[in-house]
């Protein structure tokens, strides 16, 4: 999703998660269909202070269908989640559980 940026992330970390959010790089993620339905887009990587759960967090913006407003992801560092890639699966995942109009 283009025109999000790394301030606009960095908000949704600290206000999902607490703590103070310090960009650290962007990273553009592809996924071939066959590994996690064919995503492609970029997740910003935060150093996260002051958060009792992670160190570090991960956030991406995503298109919803039928609007033209973002759906925003903020994944923390934790548990499976080991790096972006991890945290984009994670997202999927969840979705798929949870079910949501988002296109991830």
């Amino acid at each position: 999703m283009q025109g999000v940026g790394a301030d606009q992330l960095k908000r949704v970390i600290e206000s999902q998660h607490g703590g103070t959010a310090t960009f650290v790089q962007a990273m553009r993620i592809v996924m071939p269909k066959a590994v996690q339905g064919d995503w492609d887009g970029v997740v910003h990587v935060f150093d996260l202070q002051n958060n009792p759960k992670a160190k570090r967090a991960y956030a991406w913006a995503a298109a919803i269908q039928g609007s033209n407003k973002p759906r925003y992801f903020a994944v923390l560092h934790a548990g499976k989640v080991t790096d972006p890639i991890e945290a984009v699966k994670a997202a999927v995942g969840a979705i798929k559980k949870w079910g949501t109009p988002a296109k991830v």
